[in-house]
């Protein structure tokens, strides 16, 4: 995760709103139309310490969102803030949406921190809110 490429902050907000609304419709290929080939998504939950859980590549990617509309639905992200930082952007936000078992809320306030080489989102290492 460290190939953090420097670009500017006008194409960094565009990537960022691109992908961002890829993962708001839930659009697998829109996301993975702004992420490399190698992409990392180290998720804010899971098993691997501590680290939660690490997915690599498209077909990782594929599999964990289809994994992860069996868990939760209706997800919708907002209040988002995106700060560019050299080698670096971050992202703050607020996801909300339901369970899919027993159809109960969640609502919780997260940080990504973003990679990004020649153009693309080389990695996205998640932060949620763990409310109990």
């Amino acid at each position: 995760m460290s190939r953090a490429v420097n670009q500017s902050e006008d194409e960094a907000m565009d990537l960022l709103r691109r992908f961002g609304k890829a993962f708001n419709r839930a659009d697998v290929e829109g996301i993975l139309a702004c992420v490399t080939e190698d992409f990392v998504w180290v998720q804010a939950t899971g098993p691997d310490a501590p680290d939660g859980q690490i997915v690599r590549g498209a077909e990782e990617v594929r599999r964990a969102l289809a994994a992860r509309a069996k868990v939760v639905r209706d997800v919708r992200f907002s209040e988002t803030e995106v700060h560019h930082a050299p080698g670096r952007i971050i992202g703050t936000f607020r996801a909300t949406g339901s369970y899919v078992a027993d159809g109960t809320a969640y609502d919780v306030r997260g940080v990504d921190i973003y990679t990004v080489s020649d153009g693309l989102i080389a990695s996205k290492d998640s932060y949620w809110k763990q409310i109990v």
